[in-house]
């Protein structure tokens, strides 16, 4: 008789390593959205941030802390007092909390990062440990770099922080060197030669440099792991960390080989890859492994009739399972409020009322301009909902004026939370700099725009594009986005998206500066 199947966790970084992808910050709404998207999904634990790197970062720790409720919320701290304190405050509000400490232990790291010996390394990880069960009785240790380091001294190191008190010790691949092979000796290594091992959870954590991130997952898992860090569309540093949709559905794909399960609600895959994918601007390949949009397209007639026939000739997985919808041509103009929502529910989200009653009433907006409406204009419009920077300008008005030889002109109307109405007309190379001058006229605000993209979110002559803009203000990056059939008014409005998360930002810097301040004059009262 076949053994029962274990539990794997899932622990969720995307708030975290993947947010540390270049371009990928979020604002604490969008990370809470993010965090709630993961809480539906079904992640055992939810690495909020790393409190210690800014003070931001600690406030979106506490936020997830105090509104997430079903994970575990995980701070990351190095092993050192502060950062491990404060952590523990970030999470002091959350039902279920872990402290997840980390230390280098690689020679290259020890000699060149923090000029260590192993002795000291050995004593810092111990007492960052110790510190962290002082405070939190859920502590995961990871020894950064843990496959380059040598096998003995990285028992040693994991058999200290075991015996200072850690519950889970994660097997970090930090710059994804290791193949599935030497990664499997390596936890091997460990299980024979690690007093005490057999009373914590092991975990991994692979980055994708060399594409192995998934695979060197799966294989610690068939070596004893029983805890995957991963992010959603595998975002992270450099090129990125292994991907939770691909590690979940090959662990359900191939539960007969692993025989391990996870807690994993996969239908709900799909709608928050693409929720991710909209608030961090990283955009998924339309070949990518089980959220991509060619996963499941047949081109090739042979696998089409295949298909046809039986969906497991070319389908070792079918699409409902992951949360995509086969439908595409959907609702029109006429459609009603109830089948609005429930293809919404279809796709995948859920709104509140007030965002559903908004997003209804964009959808009639565009279903006067569109001929016909697909999925994709749904989920463009959801997507978007309370996603949008809110800060003191809206475009009241735009219009453009173009000719193939000679500048474009663009003019703006722009409302301001004052009840001010701004106009201001400039010229470009385009109606798109143009419109991009103007605003910047209109707002007073000079920035540097760094990147500039347009994409098709749906089909058709009519289809919606969507504009993002990257651009840098102060030494910081700002990204907006924003959806349209008219190409020019979607990059207006996400240029103004970006003009009103920086007054944001501003704004937010002064309530500091100011707190900060009353603070100083009671002290000295």
């Amino acid at each position: 008789m076949a053994a029962e199947p274990d539990k794997v966790l899932i622990f969720d970084t995307t708030l975290r390593d993947g947010e540390q992808a270049p371009g990928c910050s979020m604002t604490q709404p969008e990370k809470l959205r993010v965090a709630r998207a993961l809480a539906e999904l079904g992640v055992d634990v939810i690495e909020a941030g790393f409190p210690a790197a800014s003070k931001g970062d600690w406030e979106s720790v506490q936020a997830v802390s105090r509104m997430i409720d079903g994970p575990i919320i995980a701070g990351l701290a190095r092993c050192n007092r502060e950062d491990i304190e404060l952590a523990a405050r970030a999470l002091a509000d959350a039902p279920r909390r872990r402290l997840h400490v980390f230390l280098a232990t690689s020679a290259i790291h020890r000699q060149y990062k923090l000029n260590m010996a192993e002795e000291q390394i050995l004593r810092t990880a111990v007492e960052g440990v110790r510190r962290a069960r002082e405070l939190c009785e859920d502590v995961e240790f990871s020894p950064e770099d843990a496959s380059r380091t040598e096998l003995e001294f990285l028992a040693q190191v994991v058999e200290a922080a075991i015996e200072a008190g850690a519950s889970t010790v994660n097997i970090a691949d930090t710059v994804g060197y290791t193949v599935p092979d030497e990664f499997a000796e390596l936890f091997r290594y460990l299980c024979k030669n690690v007093r005490g091992i057999e009373r914590i959870r092991l975990s991994v954590h692979c980055h994708d440099d060399l594409g192995m991130a998934v695979a060197n997952s799966l294989t610690a898992v068939v070596a004893g792991a029983r805890q995957i860090e991963c992010t959603i569309n595998g975002i992270g540093e450099r090129a990125g960390n292994c991907s939770l949709e691909e590690v979940v559905m090959a662990l359900k794909t191939r539960a007969a080989f692993f025989n391990v399960t996870t807690g994993i609600q996969t239908t709900r895959l799909y709608p928050t890859s693409r929720l991710v994918s909209s608030i961090t601007g990283m955009t998924v390949p339309r070949n990518k492994a089980v959220v991509g949009e060619n996963a499941f397209a047949h081109e090739a007639g042979i696998h089409q009739h295949g298909v046809l026939k039986h969906h497991s000739t070319y389908e070792i997985m079918r699409p409902e399972d992951v949360g995509l919808a086969r439908s595409h041509l959907i609702l029109g103009k006429h459609s009603g409020r109830h089948a609005f929502r429930d293809r919404v529910r279809a796709l995948g989200f859920e709104l509140q009322e007030q965002e559903l009653n908004e997003v209804f009433e964009e959808f009639k907006a565009l279903a006067d301009r569109k001929k016909e409406l697909f999925d994709g204009d749904i989920e463009a419009l959801v997507l978007r909902a309370g996603g949008a920077a809110n800060g003191p300008w809206s475009l009241a008005g735009l219009e453009t004026h173009a000719v193939m030889q000679g500048p474009a002109t663009t003019t703006v109307r722009l409302r301001h939370s004052d009840g001010r109405l701004v106009e201001q007309t400039t010229e470009g190379d385009g109606p798109v700099d143009a419109a991009f001058k103007a605003i910047e006229a209109a707002t007073g605000l000079g920035v540097m725009l760094r990147k500039f993209e347009v994409r098709g979110v749906t089909e058709g002559e009519d289809a919606q594009g969507e504009a993002v803009v990257y651009v840098e203000y102060n030494q910081r990056t700002y990204r907006g986005s924003s959806v349209s059939t008219n190409i020019v008014e979607s990059s207006s409005k996400a240029f103004l998206e970006v003009i009103n998360r920086i007054e944001q930002a501003a704004a937010g810097n002064r309530s500091r500066e100011e707190r900060a301040a009353g603070a100083q004059t009671a002290s000295t009262l």
